[in-house]
């Protein structure tokens, strides 16, 4: 597991270092990119920033959204509100802590968090380029988030919960951290029930966001088995064959 974990990380400093340097990252999935920097409205229509609308990206740095490798859209998934806290699990270059930054407005805050040292510089010197007062990135695992129990109105994620090698520890410390009543917001990959974890590896590898794949009633089974009720697990497009980018949405009681 721990070779996993390293491939993963490996993966994810790269993608930093190349946005740093001036161009795109190589987004999760077997076939795609994160647009160029020549070119933000273009890219894939399965990953990156792509998956927002214009509009809330293009004020963003362009670093911030060249960074973005998920494959779906958080932000609008999860609903926020004004004065709520966030917590964005596997926050990267910080694109959906930002978004949501100016959602919850000056009196909510947004925690993101990353065990990747080069996702976190840049990540906070998104911050500071966007002038976001209200985020803290915190470095951690999402398997140990360095937060205390029923801190946070909402959670997020985007095309991460597939890289954990313990994903029931995850979703424990989702709920954990959850308040009573707090919601669950995330875009990630599940595979259709009937492929075997031999045939999601076959598709993609694990820090490509393909091997590690929950099925869909894995993911339900897993986010109601920490607690979570309310579970929705909707597919939203094909990423590969019999795997597909998903809306997942679940609440604390």
């Amino acid at each position: 597991m721990s070779d996993l974990r390293d491939e993963v990380r490996g993966h994810y400093a790269e993608a930093a270092r190349a946005v740093q340097a001036g161009g795109g990252a190589d987004c999760c999935g077997p076939d795609c990119c994160a647009p160029n920097a020549e070119a933000l409205d273009i890219g894939s229509d399965i990953y990156g920033a792509n998956l927002y609308e214009k509009a809330d990206v293009e004020t963003l740095p362009d670093e911030a959204v060249l960074a973005s490798l998920g494959c779906g859209n958080p932000f609008a998934v999860a609903d926020l509100r004004e004065g709520e806290t966030v917590l964005d699990l596997g926050s990267g270059g910080g694109i959906d802590v930002l978004l949501s930054a100016r959602r919850v407005g000056p009196e909510g805050f947004v925690f993101g968090l990353d065990m990747t040292d080069e996702m976190l510089t840049l990540a906070r010197a998104n911050a500071e380029k966007a002038g976001a007062g209200n985020v803290e990135f915190l470095e951690g695992e999402i398997e140990a988030v360095p937060l205390p129990d029923a801190s946070v109105d909402v959670v997020i994620s985007n095309c991460v919960i597939n890289l954990s090698t313990d994903k029931p520890r995850v979703f424990a410390e989702i709920a954990r951290v959850l308040r009573p009543g707090g919601r669950v917001g995330v875009s990630d990959i599940v595979a259709d029930d009937n492929l075997t974890p031999g045939e999601r590896a076959e598709r993609g590898s694990f820090a490509g966001c393909i091997a590690g794949a929950l099925s869909i009633t894995e993911m339900r089974t897993g986010l109601e088995t920490a607690g979570l009720v309310d579970v929705e697990v909707e597919p939203t497009h094909d990423v590969a064959d019999r795997m597909f980018g998903a809306v997942i949405r679940a609440r604390k009681p």
